[in-house]
């Protein structure tokens, strides 16, 4: 399959001339080929199933947990996403019926985006999906294992986060 191609070769990247990598960037290189992996899978899930996009997936995700809606400026902080790209994304789920718009108190120089019921609808089904294809993915590896990487995992993000040179998320 390409995706395990591609997957696997990033984990052979790193292999210097000298022989085998360093544990971490072994760990790393890891991490990096199975979130590809899987993000690459999922995409084409939502693609394929939904006709969206992970971004359109992402932004309906922030929308749905708060019901007063978002500010455009929020939801390209809270998806990682350029202001444009965000203003794009919005304009499309609202051209299909998904995402409003709306000037609080008539005040022009603020857009908030919320769901609409229609969009609502939609994103649980996706987020219902999104939860089951995860759970396909990974039905190979027991459920302990998944609970203890999740652990593991956190003290790695932790240790990343105790050692940054600025905010990642600026």
């Amino acid at each position: 399959m390409e995706s395990e191609a591609a997957s696997a070769d990033l984990e052979l990247i790193g292999h210097g001339p000298h022989g085998k990598n360093k544990p971490e960037t072994r760990l790393w290189l890891r991490m990096l080929s199975t979130t590809k992996l899987i993000t690459t899978e999922i995409r084409r899930r939502l693609r394929t199933e939904f006709g969206a996009t992970l971004p359109q997936f992402d932004l309906m995700a922030q929308l749905y947990r708060e019901a007063d809606g978002l500010r455009l400026g929020e939801l390209s902080k809270r998806t990682m996403v350029t202001n444009g790209n965000v203003t794009g994304l919005v304009e499309r789920l609202e051209t299909d019926g998904f995402v409003q718009r709306v000037t609080p108190d008539g005040d022009r120089r603020v857009t908030v985006a919320k769901l609409t019921p229609a969009g609502t609808e939609l994103f649980v089904a996706m987020a219902a999906a999104h939860e089951g294809w995860l759970r396909d993915i990974m039905a190979d590896v027991d459920p302990a294992m998944i609970a203890s990487l999740w652990s593991e995992i956190g003290a790695v993000k932790a240790s990343a986060s105790n050692h940054l040179s600025g905010s990642a998320f600026e």
